[in-house]
């Protein structure tokens, strides 16, 4: 039997127009819209979260960080310390990790690498083990209406 296991996330939230700053991968990124969030609204780093919670049959990040008074503007590269360091002490280690961030909103292109470097840096990877990479919907349904961003998240993750 294999110690392979792959796990799936997925992270969507609203967008609208505003002055604040985007967070993602704990980076900021300069945007004229501003994520709805319960949390920091780090989409990327919520579904990074998700796809390791579930790769380790562990729940999943509602579990870990229910929307409540306490976790309210939570840091979610806090979070998936929280998750990684659970992760070590269960014997499980992360092979690589492969992102999609999509929205027409902000782009970016510019940052991506930024964003493969702090979440390398976050989890203690090699950031050559992060793909991160960026699509629109040409304008299709609510990212393409600039109403809202998502990310999808695969990862690999091996147990000694």
């Amino acid at each position: 039997m294999s110690n392979l296991r792959i796990g799936q996330g997925f992270d969507a939230h609203k967008i609208k127009k505003g002055s604040n700053n985007f967070i993602l991968g704990g980076i900021t990124i300069d945007s004229d819209y501003e994520i709805i969030a319960h949390s920091d609204g780090d989409i990327i780093s919520h579904a990074i979260t998700d796809a390791l919670l579930g790769a380790s049959n562990m729940g999943d990040i509602g579990e870990l960080a229910p929307s409540n008074k306490e976790n309210e503007d939570i840091s979610s590269i806090f979070l998936l310390k929280k998750v990684v360091n659970l992760l070590k002490t269960k014997g499980f280690e992360i092979i690589n990790i492969d992102l999609t961030y999509i929205g027409e909103e902000p782009r970016l292109t510019k940052y991506k690498s930024k964003i493969k470097d702090s979440l390398a840096q976050a989890i203690s990877i090699n950031s050559n083990q992060i793909s991160c990479k960026a699509t629109t919907t040409d304008g299709l349904g609510y990212e393409g209406n600039l109403e809202g961003v998502s990310t999808q998240a695969i990862v690999l993750i091996s147990k000694s």
